[in-house]
């Protein structure tokens, strides 16, 4: 064997050992969390997230390709990534969030109710999404029982289940769900913070808690004006124009339908039940 062949294969063989060589070590390399992150959104198996100031203070929201997913008040970002897979059940990586989406959430926080804004609900059932949409038609500034839901998506039976949709919602603030109260027209529980936040949001949307809070003391679920002949939950448009000497307070429907007043067309309170 000639000197030039065998320094051929000399060299052959150190290349081949050289190969073999950076393909164990790339086998046990660890890419950056960053790059790992990025190839699990474009996999579709991580949402992205990040921190939003809203009136309850910052906020985490997370979205996918399909729409928001995840609002969540948190202590600290690592904790909102640990809740955010919890409830998710996918990892989330922090992303810079489309300008459709960007858009149309702060336009809503900011009091646009037409904000477009598009949602991931697949995890939820059916009903489930059926309540939190109705939810989001409760306008700005005005709340409305759970049993107004129930009926409006033809469920009226299910009142007790519309509170435990609405206790799942995945995006409270997007989604409204602090427009709802309770049947007696108390204020009720929240889960971005408790009663004291939902007090805080409402108030902030243009809703007189105080007023509502001592109509339900007293009992009255529903109020008229005795110049007109139909009955409102309390902080539909045209109750809250009423003047002070013209209200009229109504305990229940059947109430204020014996009294000659008409379930209002705008807020749909509902008709007084038939005896017999």
């Amino acid at each position: 064997m000639s000197e030039l062949t065998r320094s051929g294969r000399e060299s052959g063989l150190n290349e081949a050992r050289q190969l073999v060589a950076d393909l164990r070590a790339l086998g046990v390399a660890v890419a950056p969390a960053r790059v790992a992150e990025g190839a699990l959104v474009r996999a579709g198996i991580a949402d992205q997230y990040t921190g939003v100031e809203t009136p309850l203070g910052l906020v985490y929201i997370a979205w996918s390709q399909d729409g928001l997913s995840l609002a969540l008040r948190a202590m600290s970002e690592e904790a909102f990534r640990r809740e955010a897979r919890d409830l998710l059940g996918r990892p989330v990586a922090s992303g810079k969030p489309p300008e459709r989406l960007a858009r149309g959430a702060r336009a809503w926080l900011a009091g646009d109710d037409a904000a477009p804004l598009s949602f991931d609900l697949a995890r939820l059932t059916p009903f489930e999404r059926a309540v939190l949409m109705k939810a989001r038609e409760i306008p700005r500034g005005e709340v409305r029982p759970y049993g107004w839901i129930a009926r409006e998506i033809g469920r009226p039976g299910a009142t007790r289940a519309v509170g435990t949709a609405l206790a799942r919602n995945p995006v409270p603030l997007f989604i409204p769900c602090h427009r709802v109260v309770r049947t007696d027209g108390r204020i009720g529980n929240y889960s971005m913070g408790g009663p004291e936040a939902k007090r805080a949001i409402l108030a902030y949307e243009g809703v007189d808690v105080d007023r509502l809070e001592r109509l339900a003391a007293s009992g009255a679920r529903y109020i008229g004006s005795d110049t007109g002949d139909a009955y409102c939950y309390p902080t539909c448009r045209y109750a809250r124009r009423i003047a002070p000497a013209h209200l009229v307070r109504f305990h229940d429907e059947a109430q204020a339908s014996a009294a000659g007043y008409r379930p209002c067309n705008v807020c749909r309170p509902p008709e007084a039940r038939l005896a017999g």
